[in-house]
């Protein structure tokens, strides 16, 4: 079948190849810091067994290429809105080209004005007029203006008029529509550390919608695989109180749903962030929230639960809280199969680290006990009904004192002829 020919319009210089100067439809970047159509640059590296890159003629030794997905987001999102409306294709055209000027002119003021607030403001509005006017944004160098803007905070943390800008250049970024790709330039200055620290200042001292703005964030970066060490390393416990406090939110649930994603990514990372959650009261927040949650959300705290219960002063916490085994007890076969399996990996830290008398009736009279019962009558053999076996193979010697204790599991587990 026929390749779809370009539109029989102008586009933007940088989306040509150098080598055919057509529409790129998959860009790749090579080794130079240039990028060509893939077709293209295969069939010069190939064909014409050319060992130089075309654009620079410099020599190339790594005939590598690398998948440009960012100039790839930004060729299509520019082609779904010339295509959107043809009818109007002129009149639109002449409307695009006075917000690009107006963008960019907003672009080349913005750092140096007085009026940031207002000019960003401004900036917000035109950015919602689409994804064309974004992709110019982000060609260019938006991104950068607005990182710049955002690391002021940090040697004018305590002005008024820096702390309001940050919060409205964190209201534009959101809006952009960053690819999920760790190589992307954008995510890349995103992910800095001084730009990092920056929005955990205003992750902590920000309004709810910036709150909600730097949240959004952080799940877009925490979906390009982030590393969370630097967060774990640099951010202090009122970091974490911050987010415990957006998962808490009933009102702007969508906050709290990404607060959630970025906690775990942060606590999956590492076991210092999982000490400091502890230590700001995550136990606490993620039991009470945990008998409300639907599907996912029971998913993603029963996760959140089980990386804290690796820690000793997480158990600690778990088996302390009140409601905490009876809260994970009854989640146990009544949620999902991701949510039963995670249920009976805490299961097995507690019984393992903590198999006091009072933990081990607690999970008996709670249920938990019944639950891993029925899980045992689950034909075919998992790794989870094997550590359930495990767990009754330690602990069922004192389970069978109590009237409770499932007769028939005497038989199963071959106690029937032990004394008692």
């Amino acid at each position: 079948m026929e390749m779809e020919k370009n539109p029989p319009m102008d586009f933007p210089q940088d989306f040509r190849c150098p080598i055919s100067m057509e529409l790129m439809k998959d860009p790749v970047t090579i080794s130079t810091g240039v990028t060509y159509e893939r077709k293209n640059i295969e069939r010069w590296f190939g064909t014409y067994k050319k060992k130089i890159c075309p654009a620079t003629m410099q020599c190339i030794e790594s005939l590598d290429m690398t998948p440009n997905h960012t100039l790839k987001r930004l060729i299509l999102a520019w082609r779904n809105a010339q295509s959107g409306d043809q009818s109007c294709s002129s009149s639109s055209a002449g409307r695009h080209s006075i917000k690009h000027d107006e963008l960019m002119t907003l672009l080349g003021t913005i750092e140096s004005t007085p009026f940031k607030v207002s000019c960003l403001k401004k900036l917000k509005s035109i950015l919602e007029m689409g994804d064309e006017i974004k992709a110019d944004f982000m060609i260019s160098g938006g991104v950068e203006v607005l990182v710049r803007i955002i690391l002021q905070i940090l040697v004018e943390s305590s002005d008024f008029i820096t702390f309001r800008a940050c919060e409205e250049a964190l209201d534009a970024l959101q809006l952009l529509p960053f690819s999920e790709d760790e190589d992307d330039e954008a995510i890349q200055l995103l992910m800095k550390p001084e730009c990092m620290k920056s929005m955990a200042i205003m992750l902590q001292r920000g309004s709810a919608e910036a709150r909600f703005c730097t949240i959004s964030i952080f799940q877009k970066i925490a979906k390009a695989d982030y590393h969370w060490n630097y967060v774990a390393q640099d951010q202090g416990i009122e970091f974490y109180k911050s987010l415990l406090e957006i998962i808490s939110d009933e009102i702007c649930t969508k906050a709290s749903s990404c607060a959630l994603q970025v906690l775990l990514g942060i606590l999956d990372a590492s076991k210092k962030s999982r000490l400091k959650a502890i230590e700001a009261g995550a136990v606490c927040t993620l039991i009470e929230l945990l008998p409300d949650s639907n599907r996912s959300k029971c998913e993603k705290i029963m996760q959140l639960i089980k990386l804290i219960c690796e820690c000793a002063d997480g158990r600690l916490a778990f088996i302390e809280h009140e409601l905490g085994i009876a809260a994970m007890s009854k989640k146990l076969l009544n949620v999902s199969e991701a949510a039963t399996k995670i249920g009976v990996k805490i299961v097995w830290l507690l019984c393992n680290f903590h198999s006091t008398e009072r933990v081990l009736e607690e999970l008996l009279v709670c249920g938990a006990v019944k639950r891993l019962v029925a899980l045992l009558h689950i034909s075919g053999r998992s790794n989870t009904k094997d550590r359930v076996v495990k767990i009754f193979k330690l602990h069922s010697r004192r389970w069978r004192r109590y009237p409770c204790f499932p007769s028939e599991l005497k038989d199963y587990l071959g106690l029937e002829n032990e004394s008692s």
